[in-house]
């Protein structure tokens, strides 16, 4: 298998974008990674094209890449459909490094885009519920209960939430200092969601969403696209790039019936894959769909001893100046969750910081980045998982 790089990303701003097209956004984040790279549109030999709720939103289905890269210069280049739930925009990229990795191609352009905003709300909500096993969609109602968030997911964080409430000491305050910490980064990441800073007075007095979980703890639903230009070390030398290396992307699958053993699972692989270990890492973009999930994946990466997680956050380990930052661009719950950009946002972050770009969030010194996203549901774990490790040239 051939070495790896990133030599291009490019994002759009996360949030609602109710007045533009997939295509629009699509177009603005290929555009920057394009140019990011010194690469153009008939470099790439494959396309491989990330989404989740299309065809539940807007009933585009089937040739969802294809409709969305209309008009960017990709139009003709074989693309291949990708839809993994949360993990959609990094097995996007998985997939676009397999090609590269394998010769099939030498560039290849992975790209996640989602719009869940809709003038009817309830179709974002279907594409929570389409996530779930549907075979087993009573039962899994019936086993949560009534959470009253409107958001089956939502459903689920909480009763995770209240299980590593049970094992550790964390309390309220600290699952609401996840949220604080998330939102000060996210006001430094203009492609953010959100903007604003919260205290945690705020963050526990706002909107009960489901059981411990407050409005400021639960990630939004988000319109975006990113991108990233994937190829190898020489043609991106060629190009005059800034490369990052893809040591490890890695995607797994849950099995009913069991629970916390994919991510831990998925992480090992990709550490063995990457040839470095936890102590190594610098940074961590993880998946915080609801805030107290970052503590819980702490401990599933090996980051984090077991219940040691809440420590970590509690000494100032994962905010930007400690040792390991954790979701210094905000993170789900101010960057924003659109599913099948979600992840590929991740790497772009990722990316920029391992080049040093981030400005006031820079994680300074950082050589080795790593991202996890997991999601769906088959009871009681995710049905997803993709750990991607990336490091500085």
């Amino acid at each position: 298998m051939r070495d790896v790089v990133i030599a291009g990303v490019g994002s759009t701003r996360f949030g609602r974008h109710l007045d533009r097209t997939y295509g629009s956004l699509v177009s603005e984040a290929v555009t920057t990674a394009l140019g990011d790279a010194g690469a153009s549109a008939g470099d790439a030999g494959l396309v491989v094209y990330g989404n989740s709720g299309a065809g539940v939103v807007y009933g585009q289905e089937s040739v969802r890449g294809q409709h969305a890269v209309r008009g960017t210069g990709l139009d003709g280049i074989p693309l291949v459909n990708v839809e993994n739930a949360c993990a959609t925009g990094s097995t996007a990229v998985n997939q676009a490094w397999l090609a590269v990795a394998a010769g099939q191609v030498d560039v290849a352009v992975a790209i996640g885009a989602e719009k869940l905003n809709h003038p009817d709300r309830s179709r974002a909500f279907a594409v929570m519920t389409a996530a779930l096993d549907q075979d087993r969609l009573d039962e899994i109602r019936d086993d949560l209960g009534t959470g009253g968030s409107g958001s089956v997911f939502m459903d689920l964080y909480a009763r995770w939430t209240r299980w590593y409430a049970e094992r550790t000491d964390a309390t309220p305050e600290d699952f609401a200092r996840v949220a604080v910490k998330n939102h000060a980064h996210g006001a430094l990441n203009p492609h953010a969601q959100y903007g604003a800073t919260l205290t945690v007075d705020e963050v526990l007095a706002a909107r009960r969403i489901s059981g411990d979980l407050t409005l400021p703890m639960c990630a939004p639903m988000s319109d975006g696209a990113a991108a990233a230009v994937i190829t190898t070390p020489e043609i991106a030398r060629r190009w005059g790039a800034q490369p990052v290396r893809l040591l490890a992307t890695v995607v797994g699958a849950g099995r009913a019936g069991a629970y916390g053993e994919l991510v831990p699972a998925t992480a090992r692989r990709a550490f063995a894959a990457a040839g470095v270990g936890p102590e190594d890492v610098d940074l961590l973009e993880c998946h915080d769909a609801a805030s107290p999930a970052e503590l819980i994946v702490l401990e599933e990466l090996g980051l984090a001893a077991d219940g040691g997680g809440v420590g970590l956050l509690r000494d100032g380990v994962t905010t930007l100046g400690g040792r390991m930052p954790v979701n210094p661009s905000g993170g789900l719950g101010s960057k924003g969750h659109p599913i099948g950009a979600t992840g590929l946002g991740q790497l772009v972050e990722l990316t920029d910081q391992l080049r040093g770009r981030c400005g006031d969030r820079q994680v300074e010194g950082a050589r080795i980045g790593m991202a996890e996203n997991a999601g769906g549901y088959l009871g009681p774990d995710a049905a997803a998982a993709s750990v991607t490790i990336l490091g500085a040239a």
